[in-house]
């Protein structure tokens, strides 16, 4: 896998396309299963890692040799790679933060399409992920089902006849899904409606995260939405729980958006034209000053209220901006202030006059 090449594309989750994706930036479903005779990661030794690493190549390169996979999936070595391509892999979305930070034997199998990746040795043995852009949660559902029977073909997961799948984490123990919608709720944050929607969210055991999962925080008007139980649910029951949800906070959002057009049309339009002004015009620009304004100006667009700028347009410049994306799109290691600066370069680019098309693999 070229990481310079990939830089230059967007990737699944920020195409800007499917159902909802005016509000739904991603659907996300990722499964936590461990090997039956091995140790969870947190009491596993070096050798142990080092062989559940082993059995889990060989399984995946199996299924890669057959087919069954899919195009070509890229096999990488996560412990063998550098700082910057550790992070850009999770400003990708593609691999977690403790995935990236952790020790010893570790690695990710990632699509060209980057529509799943498989996790080996995070928290527990195997994180297998599938994403999509948009609100498509059955579609995601029937890849990641068939993903898990083909590797639980050859391989034992720990299993227990009443408890279910076991993992590290008590609260994945069952079916060990994590069903996970991210939306974009800017209108909601500015007529300051967002923690009581959360707050209601919490009390039917949903979860609320930022825009890199469990610990991040809410960057660009970002959330992900998730469930918090799996056990004695099934997997339809529990990707049924998120989905009932969602169309409630897109309503939600777009009452918003149509109270903040019709009661403060003017304040608003200021607000987003002060936004794209600035990305237009910075000399130099930070990476969370970036998001706080691409977040306006994506809401801009969706409303009409900016011409001749592309919401995929818009997506790509999310990630771009992102510390190891600028690092590999300029072919070099740049310290914060030239980040700053380089950053802003990036933005008067690709906003200034007719933007260019975006490249979608």
């Amino acid at each position: 896998m070229n990481f310079e090449d990939l830089a230059k594309t967007s990737g699944e989750w920020l195409r800007g396309s499917g159902p909802e994706s005016d509000i739904v930036i991603s659907s996300r479903i990722r499964l936590a299963r461990n090997l039956a005779d091995f140790p969870f990661i947190a009491r596993a030794t070096d050798s142990d890692k080092a062989e559940i690493e082993s059995i889990l190549r060989g399984r995946v390169e199996a299924l890669r040799e057959s087919g069954k996979l899919g195009g070509s999936p890229s096999y990488l070595d996560v412990s063998q790679l550098d700082d910057v391509d550790r992070q850009f892999l999770v400003e990708r979305q593609l691999i977690s933060r403790e995935h990236a930070e952790s020790e010893g034997a570790r690695a990710v199998v990632i699509d060209q399409g980057e529509q799943f990746s498989v996790m080996i040795n995070e928290e527990d043995h195997l994180r297998i992920q599938v994403m999509y852009s948009g609100l498509d949660l059955n579609v995601a559902w029937k890849q990641i089902n068939a993903l898990d029977d083909l590797i639980e073909e050859k391989i034992t997961f720990a299993y227990n006849d009443r408890l279910g799948y076991l993992t590290a984490c008590p609260t994945n123990v069952g079916t060990g899904v994590r069903i996970s919608v991210m939306l974009h709720l800017p209108a909601l944050v500015i007529t300051r409606q967002i923690e009581k929607v959360f707050r209601s969210l919490q009390k039917i055991n949903l979860a609320v995260r930022g825009l890199y999962g469990e610990g991040s925080q809410a960057t660009g008007d970002f959330y992900q939405i998730s469930n918090q139980i799996t056990l004695g649910k099934s997997e339809e029951e529990v990707t049924k729980d998120v989905s009932d949800v969602i169309p409630v906070l897109i309503d939600y959002e777009r009452q918003a958006r149509d109270f903040l057009i019709r009661e403060s049309q003017e304040t608003l339009h200021d607000r987003i034209s002060r936004a794209f002004g600035i990305l237009q015009s910075a000399k130099t620009i930070s990476s969370e000053e970036t998001m706080h304004l691409l977040s306006s100006v994506r809401m801009g667009v969706n409303l009409g209220l900016i011409e001749n700028v592309q919401i995929p347009t818009v997506n790509m410049l999310f990630i771009h901006t992102q510390p190891a994306h600028l690092q590999k799109l300029t072919g070099m290691e740049l310290d914060p202030s030239d980040r700053n600066i380089e950053r802003a370069s990036y933005l008067r680019r690709h906003l200034a006059g007719d933007p260019p098309a975006v490249d979608q693999n």
